[in-house]
């Protein structure tokens, strides 16, 4: 009868395997320790500690109840942790659990089978974080690891760099079929699967609410916000305000913006040449959309508030492309509502009697708003004011000892006691948040606006006028808008590294390099789509055509991979093919050869399974034996195929 071979669920797992399971197990959960509380990054490090101690002293893997009681233990302690089980981070933290205590359970090839599996699952996770270029190549290196682990756990024990060779093998072959993949797959606007609310968590960017230290807080990051490029020449600096949440409600010492309903899109008479441009914008989980004063062309499922907001209909959750128009000279709302004007006026009841004493001063001597706004600005402009992100810190009536005692701040404390000194005066008045000017990268000819480039200023309205842009920074530290922050702050003021060292030309490659990164490969996206088939002749082609080009293609790289790997097979020998042709015989007659298996050791076997067959295959391999390993070949070829037209085609029943 046949004989049954050891399924593969029951093949132990050999011993030079368990530390490739442990480099995968390391290679695809170490990067997450960044994310992972310390008490669970320190337990998976001393699960695979421990189950490396094992492995060196040859010592027995701990018990089955043992292992169920720390996994309930840890699942108890993620669930204190995060308050769920679900979700980005949750859902990551058990990933590593798993990966860290599986190797302390693996007795099989199935259980090494498993932790591979794991493994390559447990390098998506590393996306959610992170989808930068060193990201991806580190999860190349890891998913070669991975590969190699394969190879070795069923192609047994081989020096190091054949296996890995092999495994690059199989990567470098799989690439087409990657790229095909990617170009064709129909994309989707967004992730393929609906992320939980924490995947959007940690999003930095403008702050809702804007007090004093808000935006100084903010320029200590120098994480690039969002790219831009122009259709034309660049704007001056000093025109380069773009413009985020505008702030109108002030209880003492923040500002936020109002709660209105019923308000008209912003009314915008442009005044010159519009610019084109179109913003690559970082994910900051708000709907603004950061766009240059004054917004006239918005892209889709976009429009622009009452308040001269450039807003989204969805938070910007992932890295999006904006193409947009915008005027740089304008009007804005010349009819303004007087609800509108009233909450620009509002003031709390009390606080800052200095400031509302100086202001009714102003108001008292000057008839005209625009004269109020420059003794204003001439305030900020001669008043010995220092443009610095070390102000001292403010106490009860903030407006009052910025202006009249401290006279250190940032732009939002310029911001803020403008606006309220305006609004004291009777002219409204409100605060709005964005970021100024921007850092152009001569590698690739895309003007970089950072975190650090954040920014407060003020807008007035004034009858015939409508609102217009007033910045007292300008007033007090033009050279902030002039050439940017770091020219304008004193040099013992922090600043993002980047921003204080000449190390120019090695940051603009470098963020040149990943700004292509983010523009084609992170940013392919349906629109990108489109243009890449359109380039190929097949506009307007549907996900069906789409679907029946990329099954077309992965089968004709599948098929050439399959000649190609025919071309390489060696051919066989005639004593060899007659040798097998023998075997392929005796195995339909329900006696196969095991690969491992010598030729003589083979008939012997064949000879007490069937002796009525035995002398001729004793003979036929004594034949093949002499010839193969005796270097004497005679007529050996013919013996064996004599000896394999004497069996039987079926097996018989003497």
């Amino acid at each position: 009868m046949r004989q049954r071979r050891t399924p593969p669920a029951a093949e132990p797992l050999e011993r030079g395997c368990v530390p490739w399971l442990l480099a995968c197990a390391l290679a695809t959960g170490a990067p997450h320790a960044g994310h992972l509380p310390v008490w669970l990054s320190a337990g998976a490090a001393a699960a695979l500690l421990f189950r490396a101690w094992l492995w060196r002293r040859n010592r027995p893997l701990p018990a089955r109840w043992l292992l169920v009681l720390v996994v309930v233990v840890a699942i108890a302690g993620i669930y204190a942790q995060y308050r769920t089980l679900l979700g980005r981070d949750a859902g990551v933290a058990l990933l590593v659990l798993f990966m860290a205590l599986k190797p302390l359970e693996t007795r099989g090839r199935r259980d090494a089978i498993v932790v591979v599996m794991l493994g390559f699952f447990l390098l998506l996770t590393h996306y959610f974080y992170s989808q930068s270029i060193a990201t991806g190549l580190w999860l190349l290196a890891a998913a070669t690891l991975q590969t190699a682990t394969l190879l070795r756990l069923f192609g047994g024990a081989r020096p190091l760099p054949d296996i890995a060779r092999r495994a690059a093998l199989l990567l470098l072959q799989a690439t087409p079929f990657m790229l095909v993949l990617f170009l064709l797959f129909p994309r989707v606007s967004g992730p393929l699967w609906g992320l939980p609310q924490d995947a959007h968590a940690g999003r930095s960017g403008l702050p809702e609410t804007i007090a004093p230290g808000t935006i100084s807080d903010l320029v200590l990051d120098g994480s690039i916000a969002f790219r831009v490029s122009f259709d034309g020449a660049l704007p001056e600096n000093s025109a380069l305000y773009w413009r985020g949440p505008v702030m109108d409600e002030f209880d003492g010492r923040n500002w936020r913006p109002a709660r209105l309903g019923g308000f008209e899109p912003a009314r915008i008479e442009a005044k010159g040449t519009a610019v084109a441009y179109e913003i690559t914008l970082e994910p900051h989980d708000q709907r603004w959309l950061l766009a240059l004063d004054a917004p006239l062309a918005l892209p889709e499922r976009a429009f622009v508030s009452a308040r001269m907001q450039a807003v989204a209909a969805e938070p910007v959750r992932q890295r999006s492309r904006f193409a947009f128009r915008s005027a740089l000279d304008y009007r804005l709302n010349t009819a303004e509502s007087r609800r509108m004007l009233d909450v620009a006026r509002r003031l709390p009841a009390a606080g800052n009697p200095r400031a509302r004493a100086l202001a009714a001063g102003w108001r008292t001597r000057h008839g005209q708003p625009q004269a109020i706004v420059a003794e204003a600005l001439q305030l900020f402009r001669g008043g010995n004011f220092v443009y610095t992100l070390q102000p001292p810190l403010l106490g009860e009536h903030p407006v009052d000892e910025f202006v009249f005692d401290v006279r250190q701040g940032f732009c939002e404390h310029y911001a803020s006691a403008f606006v309220f000194l305006m609004r004291a005066a009777g002219v409204p008045a409100r605060v709005v948040a964005g970021y100024q000017g921007g850092e152009v990268n001569p590698v690739d000819g895309y003007l970089v606006v950072r975190q650090s480039d954040a920014h407060a200023w003020a807008e007035v309205w004034i009858e015939g006028e409508g609102w217009r842009r007033v910045d007292p920074t300008a007033a007090s530290a033009p050279a902030r808008i002039e050439r940017g922050i770091a020219s304008a702050l004193p040099e013992a003021d922090a600043l993002p590294t980047m921003t204080r060292l000449d190390l120019r030309w090695l940051r603009f490659r470098w963020e040149a390099i990943n700004n292509a990164w983010n523009q084609w490969v992170l940013g392919y996206n349906p629109d990108r789509q489109r243009e890449f088939l359109s380039r190929l002749g097949l506009e307007g082609i549907d996900w069906r055509g789409m679907t029946a080009l990329l099954a077309a293609l992965c089968a004709l790289l599948l098929a050439g991979i399959g000649l190609s790997a025919l071309r390489r097979r060696p051919r066989r020998e005639p004593l060899q093919r007659a040798w097998l042709a023998l075997c392929a015989r005796l195995a339909r007659l329900g006696v196969r050869r095991e690969d491992w298996e010598g030729p003589l050791d083979y008939a012997a076997r064949v000879a007490a399974a069937r002796p009525e067959l035995a002398e001729t295959v004793l003979a036929a391999a004594a034949a093949y034996a002499e010839a193969r390993y005796g270097g004497r070949p005679g007529d050996a070829v013919d013996r064996l195929r004599e000896a394999r037209r004497k069996l039987p085609r079926k097996w018989s029943i003497a």
